[in-house]
């Protein structure tokens, strides 16, 4: 018989240990490849929220903060500003803000979960310019019934200080109003909407 010179417990030795050779090389393989399909760390954090702390913000003052790869604008308005925004109505495309872009917290006259505070994607609904922040009232290139807002440099077009679109102007959405908080009374977080309002 050709069997009788084997010795059967080197043959499962070196069985097994192929086996499991094989087994851990199968797994070096493995793991880069399923990692791969996972999310990078740079992927992770481009979306992830921010915070943003207002405790030195003064009225009138324009922080921005970088979310998701766009600018965040958050102004502290003045009482002023906010006793003007209403005056403005006749004159805006969606005065009452009934196109759903904003979070159901911000669907009043401010926009905003606290009427001091405005929290917008800086970014034009046209074609995707920054506008500028024009706080200023009637100054000579923005006529007289301007009472500070944001102007589009690209094509001209024209949003209040609650992120309002004028009418006659490219743009034609409101600016948008992202998913946000306020952590503390001097910390928003962006990028979450933290429950009710």
């Amino acid at each position: 018989m050709a069997s009788e010179g084997v010795d059967l417990g080197k043959r499962r030795f070196l069985t097994n240990t192929t086996v499991a050779v094989g087994a851990v090389g199968a797994g070096f393989v493995a793991v880069p490849f399923v990692e791969s399909w996972l999310p990078s760390e740079r992927a992770k954090t481009a979306g992830a929220p921010v915070e943003a702390d207002i405790s030195k913000m003064t009225e009138g003052q324009l922080l921005t903060v970088e979310w998701r790869g766009k600018p965040v604008w958050i102004v502290r308005r003045t009482k002023k500003n906010l006793e003007d925004l209403a005056s403005n109505d006749d004159h805006l495309r969606d005065p009452s803000s009934e196109e759903a872009q904003q979070p159901e917290y911000a669907h009043n006259e401010y926009r905003s979960r606290k009427p001091e505070y405005l929290v917008l994607v800086g970014i034009c609904t046209h074609l995707g310019c920054s506008p500028t922040y024009r706080p200023e009232l009637a100054p000579a290139d923005l006529g007289e019934d301007w009472k500070g807002g944001f102007l589009c440099p690209c094509h001209g077009s024209r949003f209040d200080l609650a992120g309002r679109v004028f009418q006659g102007v490219p743009a034609p959405l409101n600016l948008v109003v992202p998913p946000y908080y306020f952590k503390t009374d001097s910390v928003i977080v962006i990028g979450e909407d933290g429950g009710a309002a």
